[in-house]
């Protein structure tokens, strides 16, 4: 399955700069530095289409990046950022409105690093998800960052803490790329349902 191809759209600030709903839209959901910018890139053919941080809460707005008939959207990542609160309060109106109303929403990536077990805030984001029937994928990222079975075992941990079928949940790896051909492959099926 060969990586997509996307290109930079647009960064969008404020609910009423989003653009007209045209493509299917898949969003990224996560905590700060998840590796939610480097999964863009690892599908996006490998390049610096998004750009990385190792600061958490450098998204600070609706990124969208479009490409082989549709759209991936990275949400600012939740929990923990280097801002000031009311600025946190501002991202969490944006991407709260933008889950809520955005009709072309037709699939979400819940991001999670593999080394985490999944929080409260993971948790409130897989039932939002579940409540809108928005079809939804947990990808567990950095999995080159621990061994094979840490990995199997995180990956347990994921499906027993948010209640999901093992269809539900993928191991990722920006560096290696595991995870890659499938992750694209589901990103194209939901976005052609």
């Amino acid at each position: 399955m060969k990586p997509l191809s996307l290109e930079f759209d647009r960064a969008v600030s404020s609910l009423d700069r989003l653009p007209a709903p045209a493509l299917p839209e898949t969003a990224l959901l996560g905590r700060s530095n998840v590796g939610k910018s480097s999964l863009i890139n690892t599908v996006g053919r490998n390049r610096k289409l998004a750009r990385m941080s190792r600061d958490p809460g450098r998204t600070r707005t609706l990124n969208f990046y479009q490409g082989d008939g549709l759209i991936l959207v990275d949400l600012p990542g939740y929990g923990y950022a280097k801002a000031p609160e009311a600025e946190r309060r501002r991202w969490g109106r944006l991407v709260e409105g933008y889950l809520e109303n955005r009709e072309n929403l037709v699939a979400g990536l819940l991001v999670l690093d593999v080394r985490r077990v999944p929080g409260e805030q993971d948790g409130i984001m897989r039932g939002w998800l579940a409540r809108r029937e928005v079809p939804f994928l947990a990808v567990a990222t950095k999995a080159d960052k621990v061994s094979r079975g840490a990995a199997l075992v995180a990956a347990r941990t994921i499906r027993k803490t948010l209640d999901l079928t093992e269809e539900q949940v993928l191991l990722f790896s920006a560096k290696t790329g595991a995870g890659r051909e499938k992750l694209t492959g589901w990103i194209r099926s939901a976005s052609e349902r």
